[in-house]
């Protein structure tokens, strides 16, 4: 693992809650370095999700395919955020959701065990994760009024507040399954915004 890899780690987690030397060590010792390169998956449906990811660089999904073939996509991760199958990674139970990488992409990964034995180590730890926990939560609730209450517009607008740092990287096919609506639609949709922005100008 990069001298590099690590220090952007302990940033984040000192930016939640400072951590000592020892704390920083720990980190060290139980998070592992994984090269995922483009299209590649770090959870299949059917497995049993073994780790919890955080981005180091590059940009994943989180997606379920249904009967009919169709993608949902419940969530994007990219630099400085954390992605898993909460329920798979604690119950150890397999998964139906798939994750993949839409760029090559570079994770510090920490299994199951070695959380917990990071909790039991250094209870930081234990508060740091809840932390995590508790805005991925509120992010979810957020995501699922939008769903029920608000235009594909409005999504749209949301999609953009909350990944700027994807403008760009991942095509609208799977900016549209994350929207709920077809890549056509999303693609009028972007034009009549962009006429709008030229007549506002």
């Amino acid at each position: 693992m990069s001298e590099e890899s690590i220090n952007i780690i302990l940033q984040h987690f000192n930016e939640l809650i400072p951590l000592n030397q020892k704390e920083s060590k720990l980190v060290s010792e139980k998070f592992h370095y994984r090269l995922y390169r483009k299209n590649h998956y770090l959870l299949q449906e059917g497995d049993i999700c073994r780790n919890y990811h955080f981005i180091i660089k590059g940009c994943v999904r989180m997606h379920r395919v249904d009967k009919a073939g169709k993608i949902h996509t419940l969530q994007f991760a990219a630099e400085n955020s954390w992605i898993t199958e909460i329920n798979s990674f604690y119950n150890l139970e397999s998964t139906i959701i798939n994750i993949d990488a839409l760029e090559q992409t570079e994770v510090l990964q920490i299994s199951r065990d070695d959380l917990i034995s990071l909790y039991r180590l250094a209870p930081k730890f234990d508060r740091i994760f809840r932390i995590l926990t508790e805005i991925n939560l509120s992010k979810l609730q957020q995501r699922h009024l939008q769903a029920i209450s608000c235009s594909a517009e409005e999504r749209y607008t949301s999609f953009l507040e909350a990944y700027p740092m994807l403008q760009g990287r991942i095509s609208q096919v799977h900016i549209a399954a994350f929207l709920g609506i077809t890549p056509e639609f999303l693609c009028r949709m972007r034009s009549r915004k962009s006429k709008s922005r030229l007549q506002e100008s």
